[in-house]
C-alpha cells in the first residue's frame, strides 16, 4: 500500500525526498478533493495531511474517516506549525458518531 503526503510545498518536499509520493495543494479545499480521489485508490494505505491545510477541513475529514477504514487520514504538524495537543477520544468519538 502507498503513502501519499497532501500539503504545501514545504510539507510534501520533506516526504518527497524521503520516497513518498506527494500532492501539492494550494488551499484547504483542493485538499479535501484530493483526499477524497486519493481514498477511492485501493493502492493508497496512508494520507498524511499537513496541518495548514487540515484544520479548515477538519469536520469533513472526520466524516470521510468515519465512511472508510482505509486509507488512514493522519493530520501532521508541518514545517514551522505550534506544537498542540490532540484529543484523541474526542475525535475517535467523532468518527464513531459516539
Amino acid at each position: 500500500m502507498k503513502v501519499v503526503a497532501v500539503g504545501g510545498k514545504a510539507f510534501v518536499t520533506g516526504f518527497v525526498l524521503s520516497g513518498v509520493s506527494g500532492e501539492y495543494v494550494s488551499n484547504s479545499s483542493a485538499a479535501l478533493e484530493r483526499i477524497k480521489a486519493l481514498s477511492k485508490d485501493s493502492s493508497v494505505g496512508l494520507i498524511m495531511v499537513s496541518d495548514e491545510v487540515s484544520k479548515p477541513i477538519a469536520d469533513q475529514l472526520t466524516a470521510l474517516r468515519s465512511k472508510k477504514a482505509i486509507p488512514l487520514i493522519y493530520e501532521v504538524p508541518g514545517p514551522g506549525s505550534k506544537k498542540e495537543k490532540v484529543e484523541y477520544r474526542a475525535m475517535l468519538r467523532a468518527i464513531l458518531g459516539v
